[in-house]
């Protein structure tokens, strides 16, 4: 599959750690929580919500990090999901959504079945080997290094500016 049409597609589910972010996680003496996320994302995530396509930021973890950014991206998050085939059955109970409309970006183990129901799939150039066989698209960003704006511009062909500033 070279590129894929954003017709195609309804609804965008992202993993948390190790997409939006490089799977880092820093800690302070207190125990808090710091990852790194690319802000190259934020355009691409602005470019999704114009064309009203619905994305979710999914996470196996509660964690208010994943909320933060969430709510600044301006995305819907579902957290402390054991078992991420759970996740979709809620997704997909949300309204008329289709599991073959839905394009799915994970990077690890736990995200390999899920992507085996989804429509589509895509994962950062540093997931686990297991992804990359079946994924779609093997990017060419590692995980939080603007994988999402490399869907929107390469694998969805979509001039980001066009879109935010088109009527």
């Amino acid at each position: 599959m070279k590129n894929l049409h954003i017709d195609e597609v309804d609804t965008i589910v992202i993993d948390f750690d190790g997409v939006l972010t490089d799977n880092s996680v820093y800690l302070n003496d207190s125990g808090q929580e710091w990852v790194k996320c690319s802000r190259a994302d934020g355009l691409a995530f602005d470019a999704l919500r114009k064309l009203n396509k619905t994305v979710f930021i999914l996470s196996s973890e509660t964690n208010k990090v994943v909320s933060y950014r969430a709510k600044k991206l301006r995305v819907k998050v579902i957290q402390s999901i054991d078992n991420k085939l759970d996740a979709v059955g809620l997704i997909t109970n949300q309204g008329s959504i289709s599991l073959d409309r839905i394009l799915y970006i994970g990077n690890d183990l736990n995200d390999l079945n899920i992507m085996k129901l989804c429509g589509y799939t895509a994962c950062p150039s540093d997931s686990h080997p297991s992804i990359k066989n079946i994924s779609n698209f093997v990017l060419k960003s590692r995980g939080g290094e603007g994988v999402v704006r490399e869907i929107v511009e390469d694998v969805l062909c979509l001039d980001i500016l066009e879109v935010l500033y088109s009527n």
